[in-house]
């Protein structure tokens, strides 16, 4: 496992994400992830999933100061009350008495910024919370709450894949020394028959999934969640760290395209 180091920080580059999981197949692919390795776990209020991942990780038996936990705010949780209370309800599901990093999960103008990242402070002040971020902000909303915060914004989560492009946010969190944490990072299944990235992975035996996620944690100040239930594609996810692209092939990778980000958003939620 590799690291990506902010604010004196030492966050795993690679985690497993867990939108969408439910139910029993979240506690076996949580549980299958921390028998691999895995010490980087992603969740939210809103997934509905955090007394599964709770569960999973209090079954391990892995110590949790190994742990790197992420929740994040429900949309209707953003009042200075509602930010404690639901806060304090997640780490009961969790089984923990703080998580690493706490995210405002997406903006919401129906509650000031600032009441909301001052409710998360106060939680930092508690020992409840050890960081605070954001999720789903674009720079000026970024820089905003960068600004409300007593306690320093770690990342700010969003979509980054190869035909997504956020080379200016990727840019602002190097140079203001924040992580970018990617989520969708094949691109909802796009990634996995993207010609160009398995050109790249037969020099390396790699599949096309594991150049996608090189050359994100190749990055600078990126880390990323890859979602997986299954046990095989956990662990494959996991071998990109035994290989380095090169900087032409960093350069070819990134390829913006909205039609292509567009068409396998729709796929990934299509019922069939």
């Amino acid at each position: 496992m590799e690291y990506v180091t902010v604010q004196d920080t030492e966050i795993p580059a690679l985690g497993i994400g867990t939108w969408r999981m439910e139910g029993p197949t979240c506690r076996r692919a949580v549980a299958t992830a921390l028998e691999l390795g895995y010490r980087h776990v992603d969740t939210a209020q809103a997934y509905g999933n955090e007394r599964q991942v709770g569960a999973a990780i209090a079954e391990s038996g892995v110590d949790r100061d190994e742990l790197f936990l992420t929740t994040k705010l429900g949309s209707s949780n953003r009042d200075h009350d509602s930010v404690v209370e639901s806060t304090r309800a997640s780490l009961r599901k969790l089984e923990t008495d703080y998580v690493d990093l706490l995210l405002i999960h997406q903006p919401n103008t129906g509650t000031p910024l600032e009441e909301t990242i001052g409710a998360m402070d106060d939680l930092v002040d508690d020992g409840l919370v050890d960081h605070i971020g954001v999720s789903n902000f674009g720079l000026s909303r970024l820089h905003a709450a960068r600004e409300h915060a007593d306690a320093s914004i770690l990342t700010d989560q969003v979509q980054y894949h190869p035909f997504w492009d956020q080379s200016t946010l990727v840019d602002y969190c190097q140079i203001n020394d924040l992580m970018l944490t990617a989520y969708s990072p094949l691109a909802h299944g796009g990634a996995v028959n993207d010609d160009l990235l398995a050109e790249i992975g037969t020099r390396y035996d790699k599949t096309p999934a594991q150049v996608a996620l090189r050359w994100l944690v190749q990055q600078d100040n990126v880390s990323t969640i890859p979602k997986s239930t299954s046990p095989a594609h956990l662990e494959a996810n996991l071998q990109v760290f035994d290989f380095e692209l090169t900087d032409e092939e960093l350069r070819a990778i990134r390829r913006p395209s909205i039609s292509r980000t567009a068409s396998s958003f729709l796929r990934a939620r299509l019922p069939f």
